[in-house]
């Protein structure tokens, strides 16, 4: 899709990974050039992302300031500024039970974990990320506990993860949505074996309204930045969806344009229109 003529937006969200991040997942020069430079001309600007608080910090780093975030897809507002948790969606842990059930006899062999979160981004009161036995982590660096099945549903969580490497990530999508009875919201950000749920309607675009409603910003007046199908509902609210060039082609349909990708600078092309 070409580029569209759109008025400078009063609200700017952006993805993490794929898509703020470059390929060596760090923020370029010229997209914290950019960024600066709209925040300095009072714009705010939100990430909004699946990652949890305490996976903040490096983007925080990268960025030179620290921006509101909207975690975990939407189910976790966080000021990165002042460390503080200002809202969580969480799924009550009758609803992990359920949902478990459903998780084992719809993927033989998957393996379940569970967010969660405290007062700030590393609340030593809160374990964070805990993960039943034999959970295959989708990422480097795992930082989950391993605990028993019970201890990972006993508690609310803000997302409910479900593993199974053997399978495609919107495979195993089509496996689950069915069962679901609008108990919990699925998506994912990964396609390699590893889906989300979180409470019923629970999305970064509830996320980002949070936010948009705090600074008395309408969605028309929001452009926003994704790459995956965690990024669908975000792109259809707001007045300008953009997909990285790089982006699955679920979130470059949901788009109302589509940039370079995240290796090419594609947030920063799109931004340096107003900035």
């Amino acid at each position: 899709m070409p580029a569209t003529s759109h008025p400078q937006p009063r609200l700017v969200a952006s993805d993490v990974d794929g898509t703020l991040l470059d390929h060596t997942d760090r923020v370029s020069e010229r997209t914290r050039r950019v960024v600066l430079t709209m925040i300095g001309d009072g714009t705010p600007f939100v990430l909004s992302t699946g990652r949890p608080p305490r996976w903040i910090a490096p983007v925080v780093d990268d960025l030179g300031f620290a921006p509101m975030c909207v975690c975990a897809n939407g189910a976790v507002i966080y000021d990165a500024a002042t460390d503080r948790i200002l809202d969580a969606q969480v799924l009550a842990s009758e609803t992990l039970h359920w949902l478990a059930d459903i998780a084992y006899r719809a993927l033989p062999g998957c393996g379940l974990a569970a967010e969660r979160v405290g007062a700030t981004a590393h609340d030593a009161a809160t374990p964070q990320f805990v993960s039943s036995p034999g959970y295959e982590h989708a990422w480097l660096n795992p930082d989950n506990t391993e605990v028993s099945q019970s201890e990972v549903l006993d508690v609310p969580a803000v997302k409910l993860l479900i593993r199974l490497s053997s399978m495609s990530s919107g495979a195993m999508v089509a496996a689950i949505e069915p069962l679901l009875d609008g108990r919990a919201d699925l998506t994912f950000s990964t396609d390699n074996g590893l889906i989300e749920l979180s409470a019923p309607g629970v999305s970064k675009a509830s996320g980002l309204k949070i936010v948009a409603d705090r600074l008395g910003v309408e969605a028309a007046d929001i452009a926003a930045f994704g790459d995956m199908p965690n990024d669908v509902p975000m792109l259809e609210m707001v007045g300008l969806g953009v997909a990285m060039g790089n982006a699955h082609p679920a979130a470059i349909a949901a788009a109302d344009e589509v940039t370079a990708s995240n290796a090419d600078d594609g947030v920063a092309r799109v931004l340096e229109r107003w900035w």
